[in-house]
């Protein structure tokens, strides 16, 4: 029998490539998004397709429902991928902003996560893997946003992992580096939006580092990789008979996993403040 998943965040990179990639390895792959112009043109690749958009929880039962009543009331797996950033230091970071991010970011995810859970306890079985990043176990400066949606994200899955020991519902993170998206792009619009940066404090530090490195080309990061890399971990998370915890993808991640471990924290705070 063919396994179904419900992938988040599928317009361009990682989702993108998660889904094309799992649809190729045989997986009945729905494909979601939050607007509804990708939808149509993921359809048009071949994808089956619903509209998910974490800020607006009037999207997700009706998305999951049409999910559950074309596979016959079964899906096997959930991939929770979607997210965004809004850079800035965090003494600039008003509330609203803060509220906003995570509602798409870590609300939305808890939401849909809830609402599958009950389906796979009456099939007996199924995965649930969240994206999180190397910004989930350490902390660095400029990202307090994103930074702190991905640690509250790390710790409801840390938890929900314990708490499903007990059923055949398996909990997994993918924590990747620097992957090749269109990311830092996006983010550009939250942070004109928010960040009063010209009135801000740190004024010349935005002016000499954060906006060149958010309004530069796109040029590759060291050690970047492509969306395929954390497709391969997927794959790994979802049919291993005993998937792990975490999965690490990239080589930042792993160096600030054995940083994180064997490190300071004065220590790990001067190398992140390098970043």
């Amino acid at each position: 029998m063919t396994k179904s998943i419900l992938i988040t965040g599928c317009s361009s990179g990682i989702g993108y490539d998660a889904a094309h990639g799992l649809k190729a390895h045989g997986w009945r792959v729905f494909a979601s998004c939050r607007k509804q112009v990708d939808c149509d043109r993921l359809r048009e690749e071949g994808l089956e397709t619903v509209l998910i958009d974490y800020a607006d929880e009037k999207t997700i039962k009706p998305a999951l429902e049409r999910v559950l009543n074309a596979t016959g009331g079964r899906l096997e797996a959930l991939f929770n991928n979607g997210a965004y950033a809004c850079p800035g230091a965090v003494e600039d970071l008003p509330r609203d902003a803060l509220r906003a991010i995570f509602e798409a970011n870590v609300f939305g995810w808890h939401d849909l996560t809830r609402a599958v859970i009950p389906v796979m306890r009456k099939q007996g079985e199924g995965r649930i893997v969240n994206c999180s990043s190397v910004l989930g176990f350490v902390a660095a400066p400029w990202r307090g946003a994103y930074n702190s949606t991905k640690f509250a994200l790390e710790g409801l899955t840390d938890t929900l992992r314990v708490e499903m020991r007990d059923t055949p519902i398996h909990i997994s993170l993918i924590e990747p580096g620097p992957i090749t998206t269109k990311f830092r792009i996006n983010a550009i619009g939250h942070f004109e939006k928010w960040i009063d940066w010209e009135n801000s404090a740190r004024a010349d530090q935005y002016r000499n580092k954060l906006i060149k490195r958010l309004y530069k080309e796109n040029t590759p990061d060291k050690f970047e990789l492509p969306p395929s890399a954390v497709t391969k971990k997927l794959i790994y998370a979802l049919e291993a008979p005993r998937p792990r915890a975490r999965y690490y993808v990239t080589t930042p991640t792993y160096a600030m996993g054995i940083a994180r471990r064997i490190l300071p924290t004065s220590g790990l705070d001067w190398l992140l403040s390098k970043g």
